[in-house]
């Protein structure tokens, strides 16, 4: 069975490679869903939507969908708009912990399949001054992470800690994936 990465993100295809996961790329053209609802099923409820998009253009392919979302003070966090914005999100988690959520979706049409589940992790930051927070932006693109920070580059700038999986932290809750990965593609 054909295995389709409904996702463009780089991160979370080398995260599937590092598993050894034989898989094409096509991106989902839908419109996410960003703050209506619970924010902890919404990354779930995008990740379907992508993973149903890609799904009804290949029917006999397994298909997976993944978003990623920052749940921080009660809000929403997606991708920064700018620079400012960037600098001004590092600012707000500045010795502070938010959850990030990665919703996942697995989905075959042609077997009826169509499953779902999230990751969530906690991040704390390190108490941040205006100087780290300039030399991180320098080093790392940020404007396409959510958070406007990437806890594998230079993450030992921002971070102080975190608990849960380190992946789904990256884009992709693996320990959970992997297994029902192998289990689908072996059936």
């Amino acid at each position: 069975m054909e295995l389709i990465l409904a996702s463009a993100s780089p991160r979370r295809q080398a995260l599937l490679r590092q598993c050894g996961f034989d898989f094409t790329v096509e991106t989902a053209r839908v419109a996410e869903l960003t703050d209506a609802g619970d924010l902890y099923e919404l990354p779930r409820e995008n990740a379907a939507r992508k993973a149903e998009a890609v799904a009804r253009r290949h029917p006999d392919a397994l298909v997976v969908g993944a978003d990623t979302m920052i749940v921080f003070s009660g809000r929403a966090i997606g991708k920064p708009a700018d620079a400012a914005d960037a600098t001004r999100m590092l600012g707000e988690f500045s010795g502070r912990t938010h959850d990030v959520v990665t919703g996942v979706a697995l989905r075959c049409v042609g077997r009826g399949l169509a499953e779902c589940w999230s990751g969530i992790s906690q991040v704390t930051f390190r108490e941040l001054t205006p100087e780290v927070i300039r030399e991180y932006l320098r080093r790392v693109q940020v404007l396409d992470k959510a958070g406007a920070y990437a806890i594998q580059e230079c993450g030992e700038m921002i971070v102080a800690g975190f608990s849960g999986e380190l992946e789904n932290i990256v884009g992709l809750p693996l320990r959970r994936l992997t297994v029902r990965l192998r289990e689908l593609l072996r059936a």
